[in-house]
C-alpha cells in the first residue's frame, strides 16, 4: 500500500449498536467513542444515511452519541444508486439481503453500494453462514460476491492499531 493511500471504513449499524449496548459500553470504554470520533473527523470512518437512521430507531442514546460524533453519514446520491443496482444485477440471491416482512435491516444493501462507491471496507458484526437460508443473504457473502473487502469489528481494532488502557477509577 502507498504511504498516502488512506484506508476507509463504512461501518454497518450492528458494530455501533452492539458495542454500545455490551462489551465497549460508554460506561466501561469511553476512549472507543473517543477513538470513534476522531477516526470519523479524520474521514477514516463513515456510516451511510440508512445506517444512521436505522440507530435513530433504537431504544437507547447512542443515537443522541451518533447525532453530536463527528462520524460523517454518507447521503444517498446518484453513483451510490447505480452501485446498488450494480449489487442486485449481478446475482439475483442479493435481493434476500433485505426481506419482504421487515424483519432484516434495510440499510444492509446500501452499506455496501456505499462500500462501493467509496472504495471503502466494510466493517459488519455479521458472519458469513456455512449454511446459507435460500432467503437470507448476509452481508459478508454479498461483499465477497462484488469484491468488496470486509472485516468484523475486531479485526478493524487490529487494523487501526487501537489498544484499551483499563485502569480502576
Amino acid at each position: 500500500m502507498f504511504e498516502d493511500e488512506k484506508v476507509v471504513y463504512c461501518i454497518d449499524a450492528n458494530i455501533l449498536i452492539q458495542a454500545w449496548q455490551k462489551y465497549y459500553s460508554p460506561e466501561i470504554c469511553p476512549s472507543y467513542w473517543e477513538i470513534l470520533n476522531d477516526l470519523g473527523r479524520k474521514g477514516i470512518i463513515f456510516i451511510p444515511q440508512l445506517v444512521y437512521e436505522e440507530i435513530g430507531k433504537g431504544e437507547d442514546n447512542l443515537f443522541d452519541w451518533l447525532k453530536n460524533s463527528d462520524i460523517p453519514i454518507k447521503k444517498i446520491d446518484e453513483e451510490v444508486t447505480s452501485c446498488l443496482k450494480s449489487i442486485y444485477a449481478s446475482d439475483s440471491s442479493h435481493k434476500y439481503l433485505v426481506s419482504s416482512n421487515g424483519i432484516h435491516s434495510l440499510a444492509d444493501p446500501w452499506v455496501i453500494a456505499h462500500a462501493i462507491k467509496e472504495n471503502a471496507t466494510v466493517v459488519t458484526k455479521e458472519i458469513k453462514d456455512q449454511f446459507k437460508k435460500p432467503t437470507k443473504i448476509k452481508i459478508p457473502h454479498v461483499c465477497d460476491n462484488m469484491n468488496v473487502k470486509w472485516i468484523d469489528d475486531f479485526e478493524f481494532i487490529r487494523n487501526l492499531n487501537i489498544k484499551f488502557i483499563c485502569k480502576p477509577e
